[in-house]
Formats: structure tokens, sequence, C-alpha cells
């Protein structure tokens, strides 16, 4: 079964307080047992190429408006495009805070029939109009590459 979206974990919201948005999605790996980090980086390690152009696009319409681009993360440790905050065995959660809104991604293993249960869950605080026009440009982009990025976890 391909990733599909699921109800996030309600505590979570509370991680970033006043967030406007969350979500999950979920994917069992029949493969291996993996820690977090592991599963992060045959989730987040590598982009499909389209997901690559799209973030280079990105890049290139919010640098004018001085928010932070995936280059100017290169100095934190990272998985990806994405700054690690913590880890455990069964959780990584990464993300930064910006001017315009913060968010984290938790990506989480447990086991499940057949394998092990990944979930890749995503929460959003916005701090202004900037990063409300903001999300609502990328939610739909967001939705797709999520999915795929998960898909890379059956592989």
């Amino acid at each position: 079964m391909r990733a599909h979206a699921i109800s996030p974990e309600p505590a979570l919201r509370g991680i970033l307080e006043g967030s406007q948005f969350i979500d999950a999605f979920s994917v069992v790996s029949p493969g291996p047992r993996l820690d977090a980090r592991q599963a992060a980086e045959r989730a987040l390690g590598r982009s499909p190429a389209w997901a690559t152009a799209l973030l280079a696009l990105r890049d290139a319409v919010v640098s004018p408006l001085g928010l932070k681009t995936a280059h100017a993360l290169s100095d934190q440790a990272r998985i990806g495009i994405f700054p690690i905050v913590s880890e455990t065995a069964e959780r990584m959660i990464m993300g930064f805070d910006d001017d315009h809104l913060d968010f984290r991604v938790f990506i989480d293993v447990a086991p499940a029939d057949g394998g092990q249960r990944v979930t890749a869950t995503t929460v959003v605080r916005t701090h202004n109009r900037l990063g409300r026009a903001y999300l609502a440009v990328v939610l739909p982009f967001h939705r797709l590459i999520v999915r795929a990025m998960l898909d890379q976890v059956r592989a």
C-alpha cells in the first residue's frame, strides 16, 4: 500500500503552540526494521526530480522576500533540506523557525502488521500574512511531496 493520509496524533499540535496546520501521512514498509533516522534518510534524504525542481523554484521566489532558502540551512545538521531538532530511535524531529512561519516534521516508526509503519507529521505555525499566503500556496505540493517521499521508505 502506498503512503496515505491519516489523522495526526493530537498531542503533536501542541509542539508549536497556536499552530494553524497539521497533517500526517503513513506507509508500511515490509523491509528490515528501521530506526527513525534511517526512515527519515530514506524518505527525505533524496527528493524525486520533480520535487527538487519545485524546491529550486520555491527558493528563487522566496529569496527576494527575505525567507530562508534550502542553501541558507546548510551549516546545520540535517536530513535532505530539513534541519534536525531532536531524535530518538522512534522519532526524528526536524524543522526551523522563520519570520513568516515555524514548522516541524516528525518521522515516527512503529511495528505494524507485516512490517513497520513510518509516519510523517507536519505542524506549521504562521506569524503573519506572508506566512499564511506561503502556506496556502505550498499545501497542494506539500501533500504530493510527502506521499512521494514516504513511498521511498518502501523501496
